[in-house]
């Protein structure tokens, strides 16, 4: 909040933040709509009872190896309702309808409490399918938010700076903590946009930039997440400037790239960089400076008070104490890590780590069925690269998972190939819940006798390439999935 006057005003009502306040539960509402759309439309096929990793038994398997614990380790209300299609269905549906009467201002409290409580289920039944840091990013902004209504306090605003701050300035400090070459040697961007898990049309056309603007463009994003942060913590002039290229970054990665709703929430999250004076023109009357209530008048409650400021002193050292752990600066007690991974279980204090490493190869699998092993049809995905001469699909603001868990796969890392397993199980058994996830089943009657999967190297083609053949894609044969070297990183 810049430079703060008195240590009591950390529980007065946030000077020239009312209408701040509105507008952010308006786009959080319009965030968890998108949100809870986009897992109705997949969840079944995802943790449903045919899906690829049921629900039901990852229940069974957290109570045979925790016991009790795992009510409280695994937070979620289908310990009590059920983890099956219809309970999982129900749960994104009200969640759409909670988003919509947020978006329309009924009940805000109680909608944000039930809101942040469906997505937390969510994201454990999830597994992970569903770990990500936007999931977690949205969890901590949700249950800020249902301290929002009636004006947040000094102390509210400053958690929802150190929200922004620790998004921006640790995925900065883990690109160089990681020693990712492609980071310091400024040529990370000659390979983000081709081999991002999901690319769009966009991606294609900033790959044929010049390469020193690509390296500007390198050097904008290490000063934009590095330097700029701390300017949220200054004067008004400051913070509107870190808010102004906050939000610019995030149009840009909008135009080259599918991230869901990461970076709407994110700019969601600048508002509060701002104030009401600032934002006049688009509140309504009643928030505007000349006509809103008089800050003194709007007195908040004690309770409230005290559970904002548990909440900053829960949120700020386990964030603290999880990030200096994660970089290996202090190892902490078992009874302390314990305690922190709890709170994180519940999406607070979580830390952030956009794209530590670039990846300088794209692999994709392509995956077939065949009756008789020697005639093959490929199953085709909705959004992930495929033919090459289809354009990268735009899926923004969906989040497609299966699709950008397909991008992990070459790691061959144990966790990606167990999941990967599964998958390719339920193909060979033609799960209903599962296929519905793809474009197109080419064995509609029935499941295949023979699955394969084959492993190409994609790069975007060169504008002359495209004008000549058509092709956005050039692709080169690799081999037979897994019998090819994982693609590191």
């Amino acid at each position: 909040m810049g430079i703060r006057s008195g240590f009591s005003s950390l529980w007065q009502t946030a000077e020239n933040h009312q209408g701040v306040s509105w507008l952010f539960l308006r786009f959080l509402g319009l965030i968890y709509l998108i949100a809870f759309s986009s897992l109705a439309l997949q969840i079944v096929g995802l943790v449903g009872e045919q899906g690829i990793l049921p629900l039901h038994t990852y229940m069974q398997v957290a109570e045979q190896s925790l016991g009790a614990r795992a009510h409280y380790w695994l937070p979620m209300i289908y310990w009590w309702i059920g983890g099956g299609d219809t309970t999982l269905l129900i749960t994104t549906w009200v969640g759409v309808l909670g988003s919509l009467m947020l978006i329309l201002g009924h009940w805000e409290r109680p909608v944000l409490i039930l809101l942040f409580v469906l997505y937390l289920s969510l994201v454990h039944a999830g597994q992970l399918f569903m770990n990500f840091q936007w999931d977690t990013l949205l969890l901590e902004a949700g249950f800020l938010a249902i301290f929002l209504p009636g004006g947040p306090t000094l102390l509210l605003v400053i958690l929802f700076e150190w929200l922004l701050f620790r998004l921006r300035f640790l995925s900065g400090l883990f690109k160089l903590l990681s020693g990712d070459p492609s980071w310091s040697g400024f040529t990370a961007l000659n390979y983000y946009f081709e081999t991002q898990p999901l690319p769009h049309i966009g991606a294609w056309y900033a790959q044929q930039l010049p390469e020193w603007l690509l390296q500007a463009g390198v050097g904008l994003t290490l000063f934009s997440e590095l330097v700029v942060p701390f300017f949220i913590f200054l004067t008004p002039k400051f913070r509107y400037f870190a808010a102004a290229i906050t939000v610019l970054m995030q149009v840009l990665i909008i135009a080259t790239s599918n991230h869901n709703f990461i970076n709407f929430l994110t700019i969601a999250l600048c508002l509060f960089l701002l104030n009401d004076r600032v934002l006049a023109p688009i509140l309504p009357d009643r928030f505007r400076p000349s006509t809103s209530t008089p800050v003194e008048s709007l007195k908040p409650g004690r309770l409230r008070n005290t559970l904002i400021t548990a909440c900053f002193l829960i949120v700020l050292p386990v964030s603290l104490l999880h990030t200096a752990s994660r970089i290996g600066w202090v190892r902490l007690p078992e009874a302390v890590q314990s305690g922190v991974d709890q709170v994180r279980r519940f999406g607070l204090g979580q830390g952030f780590h956009i794209f530590p490493t670039m990846q300088t190869e794209r692999q994709e699998l392509i995956i077939q069925g065949s009756e008789d092993g020697e005639h093959w049809s490929t199953y085709e995905f909705r959004y992930k690269p495929g033919d090459p001469a289809q354009p990268p699909v735009f899926n923004i603001p969906h989040q497609p998972r299966l699709d950008w868990m397909l991008w992990f796969v070459p790691t061959q890392q144990p966790l990606q190939m167990a999941w990967f397993d599964r998958f390719m199980q339920r193909l060979h058994e033609g799960s209903p819940s599962v296929l519905q996830l793809l474009k197109s089943n080419p064995f509609p009657h029935r499941p295949p006798r023979f699955l394969r999967v084959l492993v190409y190297r994609y790069q975007f083609t060169t504008a002359e390439t495209r004008a000549e053949s058509g092709l956005w894609w050039e692709r080169t044969y690799l081999g037979q999935f897994p019998d090819v070297p994982p693609r590191v990183p």
